[in-house]
């Protein structure tokens, strides 16, 4: 009887020891390694300023722009005379833009002789589109007598977006 216990604990520690060569024999590890990168470019900037429809003896300054800013420093001479300045946007990045706001405000206290109009630019701008969207000021016409304060300075404000 202790001899067939022996006998089936042996065949027991046979069989399990036969069981996990067995199992590590068809079993196979599989590893997983991976990484992303983010390719997009987002980049949105002005490319140019330029004026346009100078009236007769008016001085368009100079123009100054940056990535982020555009600058110009018009001199008008008698009302009616005006300067119109185009502004180019362009989306030189890879991922598409829409434009979230335009604002453009004259400041306060600036000479009432002086007006704006301004225009936005395109609302969707895709990767590798342009816009442009244009300020003119104006020596308003009805002006009789010359004005005290002699400037009047205008902030815009483009936001865009990622679609």
């Amino acid at each position: 009887m202790k001899n067939t216990k022996n006998i089936v604990i042996g065949a027991l520690l046979i069989a399990i020891v036969t069981m996990v060569v067995g199992y590590s024999t068809f079993a196979t590890q599989l590893t997983l390694n991976g990484t992303a990168e983010i390719t997009g470019v987002w980049e949105v900037k002005i490319t140019g300023i330029e004026a346009q429809d100078v009236s007769e003896g008016c001085d368009e300054g100079e123009l100054k722009y940056t990535n982020t800013s555009a600058t110009f420093d018009a001199k008008l001479v008698k009302p009616g005379d005006s300067i119109t300045y185009v502004v180019t946007v362009e989306n030189t990045g890879t991922i598409d833009a829409t434009l979230d706001s335009a604002t453009f405000t004259p400041e306060e206290g600036g000479s009432p002789a002086i007006s704006y109009t301004t225009t936005d630019p395109t609302t969707s701008l895709g990767a590798g589109e342009q816009t442009t969207f244009t300020v003119k000021v104006v020596y308003n016409e009805g002006t009789t007598e010359v004005p005290e304060v002699k400037t009047k300075t205008i902030t815009g404000i483009i936001e865009y977006v990622q679609e």
